[in-house]
């Protein structure tokens, strides 16, 4: 790699830390995979379990519906857009700590993902924007219904703005439809009263792990 090429890759890592951190996500440096995994499993056992709690507990519930309420058996960490190694590797953790770890069947844990653990395609230095390409539902959700959500960046997939990442987008939009995010920040909402509030549509907290390459 060229001076040339090392330096425009600190530029374009600089300011995309810049942008993402501006609109609340916790940008952070990773050797490899192996630090990544461990940043998530560290940051998972630091919090408390996460229980999204079923609308309208307080009326009569069905069984099932019931049991969400008050059922949480083990902290999750969900991250289907892994290699079977690097979830090898990622599950061999979780487990070490009493953790769960998922590659599929997002939907069925609704009583609470506690990680979403992710890979993104590339990121958008002037916004401080990630896109993530979830070609099936379980990424997708992943992202969505996590309490905390853990992507890795690779340095080197940063461009300078949308239009740089044109050419790279049309790969995803010319195969069959799927669930190609655009991630900019924490969720994040103003809708009552004006009042920012964080995780109402999403996750509280965006934790955004760039990789060295």
């Amino acid at each position: 790699m060229t001076e040339t090429v090392t330096t425009r890759y600190d530029h374009l890592a600089t300011r995309f830390a810049e942008k993402a951190r501006a609109v609340s996500a916790i940008v952070e440096p990773v050797a490899d995979l192996d630090a990544a995994f461990a940043y998530c499993v560290d940051l998972c056992g630091r919090q408390g379990a996460c229980r999204i709690t079923v609308s309208g507990c307080d009326e009569s519930l069905s069984p099932p519906a019931d049991s969400l309420c008050d059922h949480k058996h083990d902290k999750i960490v969900a991250a289907p857009g892994l290699a079977p190694d690097q979830f090898a590797a990622l599950a061999a953790r979780c487990t070490d700590q009493g953790m769960a770890c998922l590659r599929s069947g997002i939907r069925a844990h609704l009583a609470g993902v506690d990680i979403g653990f992710t890979l993104a395609e590339m990121g958008i230095a002037e916004t401080g924007t990630l896109v993530i390409n979830c070609p099936d539902e379980d990424l997708r959700l992943a992202t969505m219904l996590s309490e905390y959500h853990v992507c890795v960046l690779r340095r080197s997939t940063i461009v300078e703005d949308a239009f740089a990442a044109e050419g790279q987008l049309l790969k995803y939009m010319r195969k069959t439809p799927d669930y190609t995010a655009f991630i900019t920040g924490a969720s994040r909402t103003a809708d009552i009263e004006r009042v920012l509030a964080l995780g109402v549509h999403g996750p509280l907290e965006l934790h955004i792990l760039l990789l060295e390459d």
